[in-house]
């Protein structure tokens, strides 16, 4: 089955059609949806643009990740406009060493930005403050692609791209070479480019590439490969994780972050969030939201990031490896009950306001329907969905840690249960997570 399976994936990769058959015409929903974030309905709830943005894309887009890995990479809009810009007016120079060194950093910062102006400003839940974060990342998407060669934006500044990384690296998917293959090849055009396709856009050579995080499955070296070399298979869900040769810091934090991130996105939907705001005033003397929010925002965000630390630290007198090292290699762990607890909070906004995507959609060809729920799911049917997805993921995200001992530190017993103080803080931030989502929301928009 599996092979049936493999054998339809590469075919379809060297089709082509592909990816274009799905490129354009997600280009072409983009179109509609910044016009209407623009130009359409005022109202978040009855404008095509928030709802299919907000709503339906942006709660579904982590488990393509896990399902597909970067294929989204490959169909993106941003992507396809990056693509138009090179091939007009491109300069195609080589990527400046900052951003090869800084990159994650940079995707980390704007990840936290576009979070604390959500929000401060309200900007994702006002159509127009969406239509405006959406021209700036055109902005950004044609000045580098006008500038620098491949895809720039998407490897080293897009922070969908760097979120995408991190999930990928969970993925059900692998693109590998095959290595008896590779050694024999002289031309390298899966990286180079050919006749068929263009080279890889995301700047990696499949001869050597271990991992899905920055591989896009566009198909391009499957075409181009003269040795029938590169496939891609269907592998078990976030065993990458489990043999990072190379463990980066950055990365690691990144991890980190996407956890600190869904704290804040949970709180801020409390009941008690009115109530630990305005003692917060008290406390500072100001009733200025943007300061107590980033008060706030810093120790939601400090949390796992100090708990983490924590645990390398005890991690390190077992293993003997340093701090510094604990954190980078085992900050990887994170990364399935990142997934879960993400994708937990997305199940709100999908299900219980997935209708409003419909509603809004018939209102652009003027049907209007005020109906009296847009939940597609009761709330206890969500709750359940929420808490098994934080098992699994707290269990993925355990055994992973486990692995990582395994493989890092061999069969030594001290070495390898090294992985005992990640446990518990996976644990702990599972049932701090649980915990959230057992307490009253105020609303979900």
């Amino acid at each position: 089955m599996q092979t049936k399976i493999n054998i339809f994936l590469k075919e379809l990769l060297k089709s082509r059609w592909y990816p274009g058959i799905f490129r354009w015409p997600t280009a072409a929903v983009f179109a509609v949806i910044v016009y209407q974030l623009l130009f359409g309905d005022s109202s978040p709830h009855d404008n095509f643009g928030t709802a299919m943005t907000w709503i339906f894309w942006w709660s579904i887009i982590p488990l393509t990740f896990l399902v597909l890995g970067r294929f989204w990479c490959a169909i993106c809009p941003f992507a396809t406009l990056s693509d138009v810009i090179q091939k007009f007016v491109g300069n195609h120079r080589p990527v400046p060493r900052f951003l090869k060194k800084y990159g994650i950093w940079i995707i980390d910062f704007l990840y936290i930005l576009i979070t604390w102006n959500d929000h401060v400003f309200g900007m994702v839940e006002n159509p127009r403050g969406s239509g405006i974060i959406m021209l700036l990342l055109i902005t950004g998407v044609i000045i580098s692609g006008a500038f620098f060669e491949r895809r720039t934006w998407c490897r080293y500044l897009c922070f969908l791209g760097g979120l995408s990384g991190n999930y990928s690296r969970s993925a059900s998917l692998e693109l590998r070479g095959t290595p008896e293959k590779c050694q024999k090849c002289t031309v390298a055009a899966c990286y180079k480019g050919g006749e068929k396709a263009p080279g890889c856009p995301m700047f990696e050579f499949p001869r050597t590439m271990q991992s899905n995080a920055r591989c896009n499955f566009c198909g391009y070296c499957v075409k181009n490969c003269p040795n029938d070399s590169i496939k891609l298979s269907v592998r078990i869900p976030s065993k990458e994780l489990w043999f990072i040769r190379k463990p980066r810091f950055d990365e690691a934090f990144l991890a980190v972050i996407i956890m600190g991130i869904v704290f804040v996105q949970n709180i801020t939907m409390l009941d008690i969030w009115a109530q630990a705001q305005h003692h917060l005033e008290v406390f500072l003397g100001t009733n200025n939201y943007a300061i107590t929010f980033t008060v706030i925002f810093a120790v939601a965000m400090s949390i796992p990031v100090a708990l983490l630390y924590a645990a390398s630290w005890f991690g390190s007198r077992l293993n003997k490896d340093s701090v510094h090292m604990n954190f980078a290699r085992f900050g990887y762990a994170l990364i399935p009950l990142d997934f879960a607890g993400h994708m937990a909070h997305n199940l709100f906004h999908l299900f219980a306001e997935g209708k409003s995507v419909f509603y809004s959609a018939l209102s652009m060809f003027g049907f209007t329907s005020h109906p009296a729920s847009t939940a597609v799911l009761s709330s206890g049917t969500i709750e359940i969905m929420q808490f098994l997805l934080l098992f699994l993921g707290a269990a993925g995200s355990v055994y992973t840690a486990y692995r990582i001992a395994k493989s890092s530190y061999g069969q030594t017993v001290r070495k390898k249960n090294s992985y005992i103080p990640y446990a518990v803080l996976l644990i702990l931030l599972t049932l701090l997570n649980i915990y959230i989502f057992l307490l009253p929301m105020a609303h979900r928009t």
